[in-house]
């Protein structure tokens, strides 16, 4: 993230009252006068004037904290002027008007050699020089009045001693109350472990996938009754919990899921257990098989070394585990032989659907109009191509493949390949393809084809999918980098490692997706 410039705060009008002498806090045993060292030099050293304009600033700066959104004090302002919002706290110079960001707060204490700021979130009080919080009396008293009371004064009006018998009516108390909703929604960073950003992006997928989070959070997997040393669903359990259960923002340590990751015996994924940047996409599929086979389904020890094995197999159509009712669904290859009719069907699982961009980018008919990724699915789905197949019937090598979705899963996973290899060279594609919000998949399944309109109806309506997260590769394959997008309710969010920022639609769809997660309407 970008550091950000100290933006200018809504201040106090000035008042033509006479102006008032603020005084510190009388002394108490045990109790020093000031927060540091460096705020007695700055305040007991000075002149009255300098205390009185400091406790207003620091008045100032609490009205802001608690007399406002949370997102006035959350806002920032970027190098190019535009205003930037963080979940991370924010810092309120003490000193001038100016909010930075934790990395701003710095910055700005070099160039302006102010040195104390507020907090936030709680207006706590913050010194560059102990690069600490400090507890200051004379201000701290000021931070818990208006905190507690939403004033500064230290008096109540006889009548605030007693409820007025209007509010006592439930009609006044239905209309006046707002609901708060829980701080714990899952919106948290990750911290990035040395080129772990590709194992951040995922997890963050899973943990705003509504169908995991309930899976975890209620117990579906038991951990204190679990055995199984490194357990990878043990890991997931208590990141939900990290993620759900306590009331902070600050940024999680996948620790535990990335030791899991490399202690794990796939030799698939051998080469995946290093410091070395990896694909997101091989971690999805190394984390979904990891899970499967913990939370009730078997290892195939056929498909033991093969990397693509979780992508599409024939075994575990019908395993009941988490993984499978999340994001597995299944497609049908029809074959049709063009010199006798003969058609050939079979039925395969699969666990995400890849797009090969290097090929549809080369279609004449995606060139001229730009790819989408319905016109993608379009190309893959909806359109029989020539194959190599010879006739069990007639002989003849002359038929046509149509692929179709026969089972459509929860959670769909699209995959839209951006690396590819030539002459041992790898290489990235930087096309653009244009992806939707709301996602209708009922035209690439068999049943598209049925001529039951009121049928079709009813079965379009349950193919609806709405846009949940995306994956996002920044940057060439040597010095790239993994962010990622997930929606709390109609709110986007960046997740960018540890660093969390809100985001609007459009910045969502303007980004060069690498892998999209869509949720049937019926359960985003």
């Amino acid at each position: 993230m970008s550091s950000n410039m100290p933006s200018s705060r809504p201040t106090t009008p000035a008042t033509p009252a006479s102006p008032k002498t603020f005084k510190i806090k009388e002394p108490q045993p045990g109790v020093p006068l000031f927060g540091c060292e460096h705020i007695q030099l700055f305040l007991g050293s000075g002149a009255a004037d300098r205390m009185n304009r400091t406790i207003q600033n620091y008045r100032t700066c609490l009205r802001v904290i608690f007399e406002n959104t949370p997102i006035v004090p959350q806002t920032s302002r970027t190098e190019k002027g535009q205003p930037f919002t963080s979940l991370t706290p924010n810092y309120l110079c003490l000193q001038c008007s100016a909010t930075t960001t934790e990395q701003g707060r710095i910055a700005h204490g070099e160039t302006s050699q102010h040195r104390f700021y507020v907090e936030s979130r709680n207006g706590c009080l913050f010194c560059q020089m102990c690069d600490d919080f400090i507890w200051d009396p004379t201000l701290e008293d000021l931070r818990l009045r208006k905190s507690g009371k939403g004033s500064f004064t230290r008096k109540r009006k006889l009548d605030e001693l007693f409820t007025d018998p209007v509010k006592e009516d439930p009609r006044f108390i239905s209309t006046n109350t707002v609901e708060a909703p829980c701080r714990a929604s899952g919106i948290r960073g990750i911290y990035n472990m040395g080129a772990t950003c590709y194992m951040n992006v995922i997890l963050q997928c899973f943990v705003h996938n509504p169908l995991l989070r309930n899976f975890y959070l209620g117990d579906g997997h038991q951990s204190s009754d679990c055995t199984q040393k490194n357990c990878m669903s043990c890991a997931m359990d208590d990141m939900f919990q990290e993620f759900y259960a306590l009331e902070t923002t600050v940024g999680y340590s996948a620790s535990n899921i990335l030791a899991s990751f490399w202690l794990s015996k796939r030799k698939a994924y051998e080469e995946l257990a290093s410091n070395k940047e990896q694909d997101a996409h091989e971690f999805f599929q190394f984390l979904t098989e990891e899970l499967h086979e913990i939370n009730g389904g078997s290892r195939a020890a056929e498909n033991e070394d093969s990397p693509s094995a979780p992508k599409r197999n024939k075994s575990g159509n019908d395993c009941k585990c988490i993984v499978h009712q999340t994001f597995y669904g299944k497609l049908q290859s029809t074959i049709t032989c063009q010199s006798c009719g003969d058609i050939n069907s079979s039925v395969e699982s699969f666990l995400d659907l890849s797009l090969g961009l290097d090929v549809l980018a080369k279609k004449k008919s995606l060139k001229a109009t730009g790819l989408s990724l319905q016109k993608c699915l379009d190309e893959e789905y909806s359109k029989p191509e020539r194959c190599e197949y010879t006739c069990h019937q007639c002989g003849t090598q002359e038929a046509k493949r149509l692929l179709s979705i026969k089972s459509l899963p929860n959670v769909l996973c699209i995959q839209l390949k951006r690396f590819k290899q030539n002459n041992g060279l790898a290489s990235k594609i930087d096309t653009k393809v244009s992806f939707p919000l709301k996602l209708e998949m009922f035209p690439y399944t068999n049943r598209a084809r049925s001529q039951d309109t009121k049928q079709n109806y009813e079965l379009a309506r349950s193919c609806t999918y709405d846009l949940q997260s995306v994956v996002v590769h920044v940057g060439n394959l040597e010095t790239g980098h993994y962010v990622s997008y997930s929606r709390v309710g109609n709110q986007w969010f960046k997740f960018n490692d540890h660093n969390v920022t809100l985001a609007s639609k459009s910045q969502v769809l303007n980004e060069q997706a690498f892998l999209l997660f869509y949720v049937v309407r019926s359960l985003a």
